[in-house]
């Protein structure tokens, strides 16, 4: 059997899904290998170098196709550079090393994070990332990133992403969805993200993991934003969870677009961890079809994309399709799709059906 490196193993997967979204796999493919660094040489047979929480398995990328109104649909690549020292798994350095590589090649926008880079850089840093990538795959690539808002311990949280959107000018907006969005103790602050491109659609998000929550608590989380119909949001969780809630898998998660000075957030997405609440991935592909055509999106254009990654039957696992999101209002309404390379392991399917309720 010829050994397959994890870098060969990704850009093959996304070589397929560059040629189903009409993205540049030769770009594509070179992000990806920068990011890995050496650690993308290591057979995928030996197993993760260090225990990435991008994915259920640990490999350190996810794919995600946007699929908007319009018919068009971006993929981006979810990543995280090779950690070092598996026992400091938020450990910035080579997060930042990518970016400072990718800076000058891409014109990247970095004064932002410059504004608030030193709230998440400590000597001693906690949880289980410290800083992941998005790359957009346009014609010219975009980047995000996304930082831990509990590197310094989870009972930081709140005061670290506090200052941090005052020095970018969004505390009113943040103090609205403190007080009227959240349930004081039970969510948690979980990704602070910032585009690095310099652009008026240029965003800060801050995204919200809602453990144990019901609908209700996801209408409350919606209805801070203007423009947003809480039922509409509602009705995409239920269908794609098959429930009302309480969910006690894998928490939904809000995000929230901040601008400077305004007294509320400008955008909402909800993110729901269908592989949480499905038997296998043929179901999670079912809703997930039933999701795209209730939102305008033709549901044939999900297959070709599960086929550029799947190596299998989708009943022979859960977790290939990971999530699916919710994105309401300007600029790019639609629904986005997750996908797991599974470059490590395949989810077994839950020995008993998920209940439905």
């Amino acid at each position: 059997m010829a050994v397959v490196s994890l870098v060969t193993h990704i850009t093959d997967q996304l070589s397929r899904l560059c040629r189903v979204a009409g993205a540049d796999p030769a770009m594509s493919a070179d992000l990806i290998g920068d990011l890995l660094g050496p650690a993308g040489q290591r057979p995928i047979h030996a197993g993760p170098a260090w225990p990435s929480d991008v994915a259920d398995d640990h490999t350190p990328v996810e794919f995600s196709l946007a699929f908007d109104h319009h018919g068009g649909a971006t993929l981006r690549v979810l990543a995280e550079a090779a950690v070092p020292d598996p026992a400091t798994p938020a450990d910035l350095s080579p997060a930042l090393a990518f970016l400072r590589r990718q800076s000058s090649r891409h014109r990247l926008a970095l004064s932002r994070l410059d504004r608030v880079g030193d709230l998440f850089t400590t000597h001693r840093p906690q949880g289980v990332f410290g800083m992941w990538h998005s790359l957009i795959l346009r014609a010219a690539p975009e980047f995000k990133v996304y930082l831990n808002p509990e590197i310094r311990g989870a009972d930081q949280a709140g005061p670290l992403v506090a200052e941090a959107l005052g020095r970018l000018g969004a505390t009113p907006a943040y103090r609205t969805v403190r007080h009227r969005a959240l349930r004081p103790g039970a969510d948690r602050l979980t990704f602070f993200a910032l585009d690095l491109h310099d652009a008026a659609t240029s965003r800060i998000k801050l995204y919200v993991s809602h453990p144990h929550a019901d609908l209700a608590d996801v209408a409350r989380a919606a209805a801070v934003v203007d423009g947003v119909d809480p039922a509409e949001v509602t009705e995409f969780c239920r269908l794609a969870t098959g429930s009302a809630g309480p969910f006690a898998g894998r928490p939904v998660i809000s995000s929230y677009t901040f601008v400077p000075d305004a007294a509320r957030p400008v955008g909402y997405s909800v993110y729901v961890p269908i592989r949480s609440y499905v038997t296998d991935d043929r179901q999670a592909r079912d809703r997930t079809r039933v999701l795209l055509s209730r939102h305008g999106v033709d549901p044939d254009r999900l297959d070709p994309a599960i086929a550029a990654v799947a190596a299998r039957p989708l009943e022979a696992g859960s977790g290939l399709i990971a999530h699916v999101s919710l994105r309401v209002g300007q600029p790019r309404p639609g629904v986005t799709v997750y996908l797991s390379s599974e470059a490590y392991q395949v989810r077994t399917p839950p020995t008993r059906p998920v209940p439905v309720r």
